[in-house]
């Protein structure tokens, strides 16, 4: 799991990455988790709270960058 202070500190393109991963991830777990049996159900909200919080994350980046310019 990875925690909202370790996202912080990744770069822009780190970050971008991990959201791609985690959106590839949860789109393969609710797949599997119609035609299977999922074997932790707990991995979609996982997922879904760690594109959460990376969406998060680039929001108050890119509303600091606005109000940077604006200065």
């Amino acid at each position: 799991m990875t925690k909202a202070k370790e996202l912080r500190d990744m770069s822009d393109e780190q970050l971008e990455l991990t959201l791609n991963e985690a959106v590839e991830n949860l789109f393969r777990f609710r797949v599997q988790a119609q035609t299977d049996r999922l074997d932790a159900p707990s991995e979609l909200r996982k997922q879904r709270r760690l594109i959460a919080r990376i969406r998060t994350i680039q929001t108050e980046r890119a509303s600091s960058a606005v109000a940077e310019t604006a200065s």
